[in-house]
C-alpha cells in the first residue's frame, strides 16, 4: 500500500486533508486507532465556517444533520455581560452551529470515503519511517504503509513531532480546560450560548443537544500573559484544579453526565510544521485554550491548505519553498492569535491578574 498521501487521525483536520487531496486527484489513505464514533466535546462554528463547509462538500449533511443554531453569544468579560451577535445580511441574521462533535466527524469522514480515499480503522501509527532525514511513510498495526507525503493530524500529543525530535515550544503557562454535561432544562441557555469571567477564569455554557448541555471551565494562573521560555526563567505557580462535582451555577439542580473530563491547552506550537516529506495540521500543530474560539476552523484550514500545497508540489513546485510557506502561514496565524488572546487576557480586571 503506497499512497500519494498517508494521513494519521481522522478528526477534523485529518478528513479536511483527506478530502482536499482526494478532491485533486491524489491516491490517500488516512489511518486512526480508535473506531468511530467516539466522543468528543462539543464545538461551536462561526457562521464563517459555511464556506468551508461548501469547499469540502459537507454543507448539506452538515445543515440536515439537526445541530443547534444559534445568533450570538453572551458574552461577560470585563464586568456586565451582552449579546454579542454574528453579524446580519441582506438574508437575514447569521447562525452558528452548536456541533456534536461525533456527528461532524463522521460527516467529513463518510465524504473522504465517498472521494475514494480508503479508511484503516481502527489501525494504530506507531512509527515514522525515515529514509534520509526524509519522512517516507509509517510504521502502522497493519504493516507498514509508505506514502510520497504523510500528514499527522493526530492531535496535540504531536506524534509526528515526537518522533523526529522536533521542539515544542510553550508561549503560556499550563493551561487546562475542564468540561462536562448535564442533563436537564435550562431554559436562560437554550438559544444563547455565554462565556463569563470571573476571578479564578471563564466558564462556556451552551445547549449542545435537547435537554443536554456542556460546560468548559479554564483557570487564570498568575502569569497567564507571559510565556515561559528557558531564558526567562518563568516558574510556574502551582495549577488550580475542579473540585470533582462542580458545576456551573445556572446548571444547578440538573443531572450530571459523567466524568468531568479534561485537556492540556496551553498554548505551543511546533517548532516546523512542515518539512521533507511530511506536514503537520491542526492541533497536531499549535494549540490554544478554547477562548480562541475558531480550533475547528484552523483545522479545516489546515487540511485543506495541506492538500494544496502537496498538489502543487506533485505539479512541479519546490518541496522546500511549499514547506517553507506553510510554515510561515501557520506561524503568523498563531503569532496573530496568541496577540489577540493576550489582549483578551489583559481586560480582564486587576485583582483577576494578581491572583495567586
Amino acid at each position: 500500500m503506497s499512497p500519494d498521501v498517508l494521513i494519521i487521525g481522522c478528526g477534523p483536520a485529518g478528513s479536511a486533508a483527506a478530502i482536499s487531496c482526494a478532491q485533486r486527484g491524489l491516491s490517500t489513505a488516512i489511518v486512526d486507532s480508535l473506531k468511530f464514533p467516539r466522543e468528543r466535546p462539543g464545538e461551536t462554528f462561526h457562521p464563517g465556517m459555511e464556506p468551508l463547509l461548501k469547499q469540502l462538500g459537507v454543507a448539506e449533511k452538515v445543515n440536515m444533520a439537526g445541530f443547534l443554531r444559534h445568533e450570538g453569544n453572551w458574552v461577560q468579560w470585563e464586568g456586565k455581560g451582552e449579546f454579542v451577535p454574528f453579524g446580519t445580511d441582506e438574508s437575514g441574521n447569521w447562525q452558528g452551529f452548536q456541533a456534536w462533535r461525533a456527528d461532524f466527524d463522521a460527516i467529513l469522514l463518510d465524504r473522504a470515503r465517498e472521494l475514494g480515499v480508503r479508511v484503516l480503522q481502527p489501525c494504530q501509527a506507531k512509527e515514522a519511517i525515515i529514509d534520509n532525514n526524509r519522512v517516507v511513510g509509517v510504521e502502522t498495526s497493519n504493516g507498514s504503509i509508505y506514502a510520497s507525503v504523510t500528514v499527522d493530524a493526530a492531535g496535540s500529543r504531536h506524534w509526528l513531532a515526537r518522533q523526529l525530535g522536533m521542539e515544542i515550544i510553550p508561549y503560556s503557562p499550563r493551561l487546562t480546560a475542564y468540561y462536562g454535561y448535564a442533563q436537564g432544562e435550562c431554559p436562560v441557555r437554550d438559544d444563547i450560548p455565554a462565556i463569563v469571567a470571573d476571578d479564578l477564569g471563564w466558564t462556556w455554557t451552551a445547549r449542545v443537544r435537547p435537554q443536554l448541555y456542556q460546560w468548559t471551565r479554564l483557570f487564570f494562573q498568575k502569569s497567564h500573559l507571559e510565556p515561559k521560555t528557558k531564558e526567562s526563567g518563568t516558574e510556574l505557580k502551582t495549577e488550580l484544579k475542579l473540585e470533582k462535582d462542580w458545576i456551573p451555577a445556572e446548571f444547578a439542580g440538573l443531572v450530571p453526565q459523567g466524568n468531568i473530563r479534561r485537556a492540556d491547552v496551553t498554548w505551543r506550537s511546533v517548532a516546523t510544521p512542515a518539512g521533507e516529506g511530511y506536514f503537520i495540521v491542526g492541533d497536531a500543530a499549535t494549540v490554544l485554550d478554547p477562548a480562541s474560539s475558531h480550533g475547528v476552523l484552523k483545522a479545516l484550514m489546515s487540511g485543506i491548505m495541506t492538500g494544496h500545497l502537496i498538489t502543487q508540489v506533485k505539479q512541479g513546485y519546490k518541496e522546500g519553498l511549499a514547506a517553507e510557506a506553510y510554515c510561515k502561514w501557520v506561524g503568523e496565524w498563531f503569532q496573530q492569535d496568541v496577540k489577540r488572546l493576550r489582549e483578551l487576557y489583559g481586560k480582564i480586571p486587576q485583582k483577576v491578574r494578581s491572583k495567586e
